[in-house]
This record gives structure tokens, C-alpha cells and sequence, in this order.
């Protein structure tokens, strides 16, 4: 099955029409994205935006042959005019299947939000699923409505050879659609629908990385089922800025596209701390409602273990607490053997994190720049801090630094 995108972009395009932001501006030339619209081998047309002829025939494509043409969802301002030769757009009722001529099958998709999505079985059984903007699949996981995403089973359909998904817009589509088994390893996730929001540049490969996806430009035609490596996705990955330069946030944006991820919360609970219980409820608003959470300082057994994705938040409060055990804050009590145990408990966590079999995302503060702390406890944990973090760092594939919201890579 062969797959043109004639466009990649939101249904306003990018850049947005007026839009002054910094990504309208920058997305110029190559950069530039048409509202998403796929022609299937010659056949099969979903969504049809402005332009969609001439976006063919610079693509090498015509759609003299296209015998069916379907909307993914509502669109608003004027008619779209219908290319000559072309048959009327318009959207199929959920769970309904059309067979076509060209020997395609087509069955649409129920949604979460407004709009239908669409499953696409070629002749040769290739299958592709293509769902709108800001769209998920309804039902998922386990529980898929007549005409909905059906959940793998032994002897079901196998994952879907591709994916093309608004993946920045809604991440957890894509979770929900691996923890049902229809999307696996080897599905080739696409981006589409990208609008403003997103990063330009390598920024925006980088994340779509991060959620094994993958961004191409208007005009690419895919063939679906052929091999393609597929992103890797980081399996270690630790994630350091300073206070409120937005570290939290790019680790959760990493894993936002897993099912069952958990969050390992090292700072625990503060009673009679009314500001600190704000912190935590904003941070557990903000992750998605399948995620679990434990608030533990043991991290060794959960790296040991085989088991979901992840996100230790933060190294800084973890070492908070190992100090206190060792009673690293006494000068007395440090020189007679709190250093040496500090470093046992530091030695075992980053050993844990060279083993482990599992995703994990770790997030720290960096600490120090220039700044003497005034007292000497506080010099003693910048110094075993400095050195956690470089002797995690050792062991992870990818390092980020966080500086006002953007990440910089430092590895990986």
C-alpha cells in the first residue's frame, strides 16, 4: 500500500495565517506544512483540503483515479471546492465498512472527541489507522465499542503496519493504542496534524523520537509494511535544569505516549506544609490518569525489576534523604564514616541504573554554577549532588539540560 501525504499540518495549516509566534515564523520553505490530507495509493483520499491537486501533482501523483474521498472531521470556514472528476467528501457513520473497487477496505473509527477515524486494510492486507486532530480512539484499552479499536487477542489482528496520529496534540492516544496492542514495535508512527504548538526544528524530531514517531515533509510518499526503522526509543534518559526551568514537565512529555507509566515521587509527603501539598497536586493533575504513582526513596528494587516505564522525580530529593540516613549533616559524623556510606548508597543507585532492563526517565537539579553555598553541609550536598548526577549521567543514553522551558541535549 502506498502513501502520499500531501499535507502534515493542522487543519489552519502552519504556518497559522497571521499568526505572529515564533513557530509560524520559522516554519518557512521545507519547514512550511499544509493542512494533513493522505491520498492512498491513488485510490483513497482522507480529508480533502485547499490545494489537494496541486499538492498531488507536485508529488508525482494525480487524482484522476481516487474513487473515494472521506473527511476525518468537522471543518469550519467556507467550502473546500471539490476538484473536477473527484466524488462528494464526506464523513462515514462509526463502525461502518466500505469495500471498495480498488479492493480497499475501509472501516471508521469511532472518537473520543469530534470526528471519525479511519482503518484502512489494503488488498494485500497492509493496514494503516489515520485519526484526526486532537482525536482518540473510543474505548480504549479492553473495552472498544461495536466498530471500535479492537483489542489484540491470541489469534486477533495484529498491530496496525502504521500509524498517523496527531502525536504532539494527544500523546496519550498512543498510549492508550500500544496498551491495546494495536500499535507495537514495528508500527511506524507518523506525525500529522502539526500545527503551531510544536517545536521547530530538531526540537521537533527530538520529541517525536522520544515517543517512537517520527515527522516527514508534505509531499513523502510512504509505502505501508516495508521495512523502516522505527525511532528508538531512549531507554535511559535523565533530565537536569535549575528550579522552575521546566525539567518536570519535559520528563512527563517524554513518557506521555506509554501506557502505565510510574511516577516514583522521592520527596513524599509534608504535614502541615500547605505550599509544598500545592506542588504535589499540580504535579499529579498534570500526568495522565493512567499513570500510578508511589512515593518511595527505594529506587534499587524498582530499577531491578522488570515492569512499565519510569519517571523518578527528583535525584536532589532522593539525596536529600540518603544523606539523613547516613547523618551526612553532622561534620563529626560524616568524617567518621557518613561519607564513605553516602557513597555505598550513591555507587548502588547508579549500578541499578546501568542494570535495568526498564524505560526510565530520572529527573535533578543542577546545582551550584558559581554559588558557595555559606554553610558546610550545604557545600557537602552541591559536591554529592555534582557527583550523583554525573555518575547517573554515565549511564544514561540521553542527557538533557532544561534552560527556560527549552531542552538541550548533552547527549544522545
Amino acid at each position: 500500500m502506498e502513501l502520499t501525504l500531501l499535507g502534515t499540518g493542522a487543519p489552519d495549516g502552519l504556518p497559522r495565517p497571521h499568526c505572529p509566534c515564533a513557530a509560524c515564523a520559522a516554519a518557512r520553505g521545507p519547514l512550511a506544512r499544509a493542512a494533513t490530507a493522505l491520498l492512498v495509493d491513488g485510490a483513497v483520499l482522507l480529508d480533502l483540503t485547499p490545494g489537494a491537486a496541486l499538492a498531488a501533482a507536485r508529488a508525482g501523483h494525480s487524482l484522476n483515479g481516487v474513487r473515494q474521498v472521506l473527511l476525518t472531521h468537522p471543518h469550519e470556514g467556507p467550502a473546500v471546492e471539490l476538484p473536477a472528476g473527484l466524488p462528494t467528501a464526506g464523513r462515514v457513520a462509526d463502525g461502518r465498512v466500505l469495500s471498495l473497487i480498488s479492493g480497499h477496505r475501509v472501516r471508521a473509527v469511532p472518537m473520543d472527541a469530534p470526528g471519525t477515524g479511519y482503518e484502512v486494510t489494503a488488498p494485500d492486507g497492509e493496514r494503516l489507522l489515520y485519526l484526526p486532530p486532537g482525536g482518540a480512539p473510543a474505548g480504549l484499552p479492553g473495552r472498544a465499542p461495536a466498530g471500535g479499536v479492537r483489542p489484540v487477542r491470541d489469534g486477533g489482528p495484529a498491530p496496525y503496519d502504521m500509524l498517523l496520529a496527531d502525536v504532539l496534540g494527544r500523546p496519550d492516544a498512543l498510549a492508550r493504542l500500544r496498551a491495546a496492542g494495536s500499535v507495537g514495535p514495528a508500527t511506524d508512527v507518523i506525525a500529522v496534524h502539526i500545527g503551531h504548538e510544536a517545536p521547530p526544528g530538531p526540537e521537533l524530531d527530538r520529541r517525536l523520537a522520544a515517543a517512537g514517531a517520527r515527522a516527514v515533509p508534505d509531499g513523502t510518499t510512504l509505502t505501508v509494511g516495508a521495512y523502516h526503522a522505527v525511532p528508538d526509543v531512549p531507554r535511559r534518559t535523565l533530565v537536569t535544569g535549575g528550579a522552575r526551568s521546566g525539567k518536570s514537565v519535559e520528563a512527563e512529555r517524554r513518557l506521555a505516549a506509554f501506557p502505565g507509566v510510574l511516577y516514583v515521587a522521592t520527596g513524599g509527603t509534608r504535614e502541615g506544609d500547605p505550599e509544598w501539598g500545592a506542588r504535589v497536586t499540580a504535579h499529579r493533575d498534570r500526568r495522565p490518569p493512567s499513570w500510578r504513582t508511589a512515593e518511595t526513596c527505594d529506587l534499587v528494587p524498582l530499577l531491578t525489576d522488570d515492569g512499565p516505564p519510569l519517571l523518578i522525580d527528583c535525584l536532589s530529593l532522593w539525596l536529600t534523604d540518603a544523606m539523613d540516613r547516613v547523618d551526612a549533616w553532622d561534620d563529626a559524623a560524616w568524617e567518621a564514616g557518613g561519607a564513605e556510606a553516602l557513597r555505598t548508597r550513591t555507587d548502588a543507585l547508579a549500578g541499578a541504573v546501568r542494570a535495568t532492563r526498564r524505560t526510565v526517565v530520572l529527573v535533578t537539579n543542577e546545582a551550584g554554577s558559581g554559588v558557595v553555598p555559606a554553610t558546610a553541609s550545604g557545600r557537602r550536598f552541591r559536591d554529592e549532588l555534582g557527583r550523583l548526577n554525573a555518575a547517573v549521567a554515565a549511564e544514561c543514553e540521553h542527557v538533557l539540560l532544561v534552560v527556560a522551558g527549552q531542552a538541550l541535549p548533552l547527549r544522545g
